[in-house]
């Protein structure tokens, strides 16, 4: 029976996971799956960001250790994502081209976790996830449902103009300025993440991320191959 617990790391991601994807992952035969916002919770405060690494890599190891059955992934952008310092992530600072990213930071948490657990741990329990960009990114997979979503019908061309101006939604943000939240909300004034996002995403429709979205659609995949 497949548990699965996704360490994210903010509302919006969050209930994405809960409210999203796990219906999908419950028809498939999970049995139970949740999202949790990283760090602690005195420190949480529903406000989301990437924490540092060593307190979620405490999050991830406490987890694994608890449960000897659970299988633990992640939800996070490397925007963001610490760079330097002692709350540096894995691998962050030594990608260097932008595709880059994600694959070398996904290798160097599961490394890092594996030398947490020591050699009896089962690597195949962890499965890190690092999204190119924000959650948002995500959303112009059909940018007319996203609109529609989010009550904005007038909006569709612009979200689509946006989008066409990238290989794939995932791509996204081109300078700090130009994040997908950031182009929502200039367009968006009152545009609220976990509301808003969440109804967007519920509108576009999970087949509609996976066939725009190739990093997710990996994730998923694989998710989605553990069912037993």
């Amino acid at each position: 029976m497949t548990r699965l617990l996704i360490e994210v790391e903010g509302p919006t991601e969050e209930t994405f996971v809960n409210e999203v994807l796990a219906e999908h992952l419950y028809n498939l035969g999970y049995v139970q799956v949740g999202a949790r916002m990283m760090g602690k919770q005195r420190e949480r405060q529903r406000r989301g960001g990437v924490r540092p690494w060593p307190e979620a890599r405490d999050d991830i190891v406490e987890r694994l250790k608890g449960d000897s059955e659970v299988i633990v992934s992640t939800m996070v952008d490397y925007y963001g994502m610490p760079l330097s310092g002692p709350g540096a992530w894995p691998g962050r600072a030594g990608a260097t081209a932008q595709l880059q990213f994600p694959n070398i930071i996904e290798e160097s948490l599961l490394s890092d976790i594996n030398s947490q657990l020591g050699s009896n741990f089962n690597p195949a329990r962890f499965i890190p996830y690092i999204m190119m960009h924000e959650f948002e990114a995500m959303l112009f997979s059909d940018c007319q449902e996203f609109a529609r979503g989010i009550g904005k019908l007038d909006l569709a061309q612009t979200f689509q103009e946006i989008r066409d101006e990238f290989d794939t939604p995932e791509d996204i943000d081109d300078s700090p300025d130009n994040a997908p939240s950031k182009r929502i909300e200039a367009l968006v004034p009152k545009y609220r993440k976990p509301v808003l996002g969440i109804q967007a995403a519920t509108a576009i429709g999970l087949p509609a991320i996976r066939a725009e979205c190739g990093r997710f659609r990996g994730w998923l995949e694989h998710l989605e191959g553990l069912v037993n």
